[in-house]
């Protein structure tokens, strides 16, 4: 197979790109012509109306490139072989385009999405995962598909589809060009992804927020289509797959790249069951949507979800360039970093309905799934029977330099002395009896405690039983670091998604504390702990000199009372909230008469705490 210099890639991403930019508002002016726009709907996220014809522009760029290129380059080579992805991918196109004009109900698009993907698995392509001819065929037909109506799916705010579609591209690529003989279509694989690549990067142009077009099915059914598919055809054949720990890094990397739809469409799917919503009715309920809730706007919610996808893919190139266990750990620990912020994201309200868990039980669920989604302690020791083999596994990949080797068989061996005791030490010292939410200093001192006592045991039964012979005392050492980290982190979780995200961009009536001493801390914790409240923080008043300009609590204590007008204007105030214990009502009069003076209409409160 013959491979290019990475100019000639370029060169051609940067054709795809320009002729993208050309075709894209040519295609929203069509679009506007022919009332193929975009209406606002409740369920809908956009507030205008909008062009649809985006899609139009990313099809006939890749493919005004592509062709003349691969003949070009030479037809029975770059062409040829990758003709049944063309047609099929042009009958995406096509359906997508019928969809948007006439609105197809989905099983109709489900359908004639399995016949093209069946189509594209009659000429050989397919996942060559295992060895069973079916078991490959049933993958890659849930592959195709499923990555198709990801796109579709993740396609709900400006930029998001096309931006994530770009980077998967981009790792893609990345991952064919730097293991060239990873397969057999790899040289077509890398000359497709390059159009493909700047064709959507010049569409993404226009349709980044705020978006003048959108893509519409035609465009996002196209471009999951075309990533679903050329991951298929790039796919290593069964024969470069050895053993089973070579067959899951080829497993995973596809996945990875493509992470984010696969998550977001997971997460709605299950989120819509749990509220007896249908799948394919459209909402305001993914992902990008849920962080716009709870504080991000439009553009850092689609960034963030940008950087998940780049990270998601930086770690599927590692997995060629890194031992499987270094890759594993890592796997993992971003793994369980995307739970803790999808479950994060799953506590924001969305929904009218009750869940299916909120019924007491009258549905097929069982007690012990209540109590793992309620109270989740059988959820907290199964979590930490992972941070605690991960951690353990992770100090002998930093002690040994990423290669155990014959010392291996040791960490085996003493694994389960080590998950034993550990777990024993986190009960003996109620590390299951706190709740997650308000983790402070005094939980990390016990988990401290816990986890040293756990650590010391294992060495002694060790000691006892083979005299520590073989057994490296650093290995200890760095396992109790990593897990006083993971475990802490794990637990404080919530805690930090909620006053770093919840208050970064919080929605609410600016509001001012008076008073940063204790009484204050007390209502900035309610304010930032009770959305019903409606309140946004600005910062603090204090009269005391010595703490001003310095921030509590992570908030700004702006200035004394002599600044207090200056502050009201500056950041728009409209409630201040005395927090005084003593002359309590005396100060709210007196700011009141201030804010008379001052002309300005501001509900000033005092706050009380009342024990009944």
């Amino acid at each position: 197979m013959e491979f290019f210099p990475v100019h000639y890639y370029a060169g051609f991403f940067g054709m795809a790109f320009g002729l993208s930019l050309i075709l894209t508002p040519l295609c929203k002016k069509v679009a506007f012509a022919t009332g193929l726009v975009a209406i606002p709907k409740e369920s809908r996220w956009h507030k205008k109306q909008t062009a649809l014809m985006g899609g139009a522009a990313v099809f006939l760029a890749t493919w005004a490139i592509w062709l003349p290129v691969a003949f070009h380059k030479g037809w029975g080579t770059f062409g040829q072989p990758l003709l049944p992805l063309i047609l099929c991918a042009t009958g995406i196109f096509i359906l997508g385009l019928a969809d948007d004009i006439f609105n197809m109900d989905p099983q109709h698009k489900l359908a004639a999405q399995i016949v093209l993907a069946s189509i594209f698995m009659i000429f050989g392509f397919r996942l060559d995962w295992f060895a069973s001819k079916t078991a490959n065929l049933f993958i890659s037909m849930i592959w195709i598909v499923g990555i198709t109506n990801a796109f579709n799916l993740l396609d709900n705010m400006d930029g998001l589809s096309a931006g994530v579609a770009f980077i998967g591209g981009v790792f893609l690529f990345l991952t064919h060009f730097l293991n060239p003989q990873m397969s057999p279509y790899s040289g077509q694989v890398l000359l497709m992804s390059a159009a493909y690549m700047g064709a959507i990067l010049g569409f993404l142009i226009y349709n980044f927020n705020p978006a003048s077009i959108f893509m519409g099915d035609a465009g996002s059914l196209f471009i999951g289509f075309m990533l679903g598919s050329m991951t298929v055809a790039g796919s290593p054949p069964q024969a470069r797959i050895g053993s089973s720990v070579q067959l899951l890094s080829v497993i995973a990397v596809p996945i990875l790249i493509l992470f984010i739809p696969i998550l977001d469409t997971g997460f709605v799917s299950v989120m819509r069951k749990l509220f007896r919503r249908p799948i394919s009715q459209g909402g305001q309920d993914h992902s990008s949507h849920r962080m716009v809730a709870i504080g991000f706007s439009e553009k850092r919610a689609v960034l963030v979800l940008y950087a998940f996808s780049i990270i998601s893919g930086l770690i599927a190139l590692g997995f060629n360039r890194f031992a499987f266990g270094t890759n594993l750990v890592v796997v993992v620990l971003w793994l369980l970093f995307i739970v803790f912020f999808w479950s994060y994201l799953g506590k924001v309200k969305v929904y009218q309905e009750k869940s299916l868990l909120s019924d007491g039980g009258n549905h097929v669920l069982t007690p012990v799934l209540i109590e793992i989604t309620h109270r989740r302690r059988l959820f907290e020791v199964l979590l930490d029977f992972l941070l605690i083999t991960v951690a353990y596994y992770a100090a002998y990949l930093l002690r040994f330099e990423g290669d155990p080797g014959a010392d291996f068989f040791m960490f085996v061996t003493s694994l389960p002395i080590m998950i034993a005791c550990q777990i024993l030490s986190f009960y003996v010292f109620g590390v299951y009896r706190g709740v997650w939410e308000t983790t402070g200093v005094r939980d990390l001192m016990t988990y401290v405690k816990a986890i040293t006592v756990g650590t010391i045991a294992p060495m002694l039964i060790l000691l006892f039983i083979y005299r520590f012979v073989s057994f490296s005392r650093a290995v200890f050492v760095i396992y109790w670091i990593l897990l006083v980290i993971l475990v802490s982190v794990s637990r404080l979780s919530f805690r930090l998604l909620d006053e770093g995200i919840g208050r970064g961009g919080r929605k609410g009536l600016p509001t001012l504390v008076y008073g940063a001493g204790i009484g204050g801390q007390m209502a900035v914790r309610e304010i930032e702990t009770n959305q019903d409240l409606g309140l946004a923080l600005a910062g603090f008043l204090d009269d005391n000199p010595r703490i001003q300009k310095r921030r509590i609590k992570g908030y700004a204590v702006l200035g004394g009372q002599e600044d207090l007008e200056h502050i009201i204007r500056k950041y728009g105030i409209k409630m201040i909230i005395v927090s005084f214990r003593e002359k309590g009502a005396e100060k709210r009069r007196e700011i009141i008469g201030l804010c008379t003076k001052m002309g300005v209409e501001v509900d000033v409160r005092q706050m009380k705490l009342q024990i009944i």
